[in-house]
């Protein structure tokens, strides 16, 4: 297993981090044994980041690592979790307010059974709560012991710009890790999100490289999603996230690439968001040990250039008139120098 650092911390994450969305909802994801069979092959296979939120299966998924965890030694696992989605009716159940965000956090610790949390995200802005309010609740759960470094998730890039900004200049905890979706099928994070994480030292986390198994091949001919399939029960959960014109076009740039190097379309789909170095590491939903093996051979492999030139150019998405304005500007900047911040030439 290969790691990385998060953002600018000095925090080493495997590449691949166990997404636990699927845990506890055996509906459409898994039940708590088959839970733990997936979390021991992770284990095995060197990973070392799981992800977790307070609303996964309605804080089933959040147990179900606690109780697996408890008998191993706390040091060797980077665990995450989140705040800020509804985790029930009554007010002061969302949202990025002080309250909400402290009691989401001791909550989750009594779930998973542990003192502190390795990486604590908001899971979305909240357009009333002023950020400073909201940053000033992360840094107190840091100054307690009860999480290591703080996050944002789903924020829009002027959201990130003025929250890092907020940060340092009320000397808070930094801002470390930004977890979207991200994959050849949705890169419109690269206009304002991505540059406003890199310029913060914020470090990507991805999720959703899979696209529900559209980029993994699983739908490969078919008009729609069959019934009963993972695809389809997302779909009446989120709407055509996946299943739209830029997502065939995406699978069809991975098959592509699959039929010519013979590499499977979910290693290519996810090697691909770590082609790039702002991205510490991508989120995987498994719902099978089988599964999990077969893609933390991806955490090992990185994409031959050309491969991984291949699929941007083909699900390359339009590009407006000030990112091209601006890609012109920056490579003239670029080109004066023998070398800079690779990480920067991001447009």
């Amino acid at each position: 297993m290969k790691y990385r650092f998060l953002g600018s911390s000095g925090l080493l994450v495997s590449r691949v981090a166990l997404g636990t969305l699927n845990f506890g909802a055996p509906q459409w994801g898994c039940d708590e044994a088959q839970a733990g069979a997936i979390l021991r092959a992770f284990l095995e296979g060197g990973g070392n980041f799981i992800d977790t939120a307070n609303v996964y299966a309605g804080g089933a998924a959040e147990e179900i690592v606690g109780r697996f965890l408890r008998e191993l030694p706390r040091e060797r696992i980077v665990l995450a979790s989140k705040a800020g989605m509804p985790a029930g009716k009554e007010p002061n159940l969302f949202g990025a307010s002080r309250k909400h965000i402290l009691a989401a956090c001791e909550a989750s610790l009594r779930r998973l059974q542990t003192d502190y949390l390795d990486l604590y995200y908001l899971h979305g802005p909240d357009p009333v709560t002023p950020l400073e309010e909201t940053l000033r609740a992360l840094d107190d759960l840091v100054r307690q012991g009860k999480t290591r470094y703080v996050g944002v998730s789903n924020l829009f890039g002027w959201e990130i710009a003025t929250a890092t900004g907020i940060t340092r200049r009320l000397d808070l905890a930094p801002l470390v890790a930004a977890q979207y979706i991200y994959s050849p099928i949705h890169r419109e994070l690269e206009q304002e999100v991505i540059p406003a994480a890199v310029a913060g030292g914020i470090g990507l986390t991805c999720y959703g490289v899979l696209g529900a198994g559209l980029l993994a091949g699983k739908y490969r001919g078919m008009a729609e999603p069959p019934k009963g399939s993972r695809m389809q029960l997302r779909m009446q959960m989120d709407g055509a996230r996946f299943w739209h014109p830029s997502g065939h076009r995406a699978a069809q740039a991975l098959q592509a690439v699959s039929e010519r190097t013979g590499v499977p379309m979910p290693r290519l789909a996810v090697a691909w968001p770590l082609g790039r170095r702002f991205v510490s590491a991508v989120v995987l939903g498994i719902s099978s040990p089988a599964q999990m093996r077969e893609n933390l051979q991806a955490a090992d492999w990185d994409m031959p250039a050309e491969d991984w030139n291949a699929i941007e150019a083909a699900t390359r998405p339009a590009e407006d008139n000030l990112t091209w304005f601006n890609r012109q500007n920056y490579q003239r900047v670029f080109d004066a120098a023998e070398f800079h911040d690779e990480r920067r030439n991001i447009l």
